[in-house]
């Protein structure tokens, strides 16, 4: 009982403090800031959320596959 509550108050604490950090690479930062159109700076946060779909859909795939699986072996259970 007492280390589920350490887990959890440990994971409540990671989430509550973050720190802020600059993730993007010397080369992008830079012909990002020298682009005054923001045509550049576009495109890049279109590439970055065309990345971040593909992550989610393979997630939801495999969650649908485990989902029929699962209803699978309750129907067989319940007609046996």
């Amino acid at each position: 009982m007492y280390t589920n509550f350490k887990k959890i108050l440990f994971t409540l604490l990671l989430f509550a403090f973050t720190f802020p950090a600059s993730a993007q690479c010397a080369m992008c930062r830079a012909v990002l800031e020298s682009e005054e159109s923001g045509v550049t700076a576009e495109a890049v946060n279109d590439g970055i959320v065309y990345l971040m779909v593909f992550p989610y859909i393979l997630v939801a795939v495999v969650g649908f596959i485990v989902y029929r699986i699962m209803n699978k072996k309750d129907k067989e259970k319940e007609t046996v």
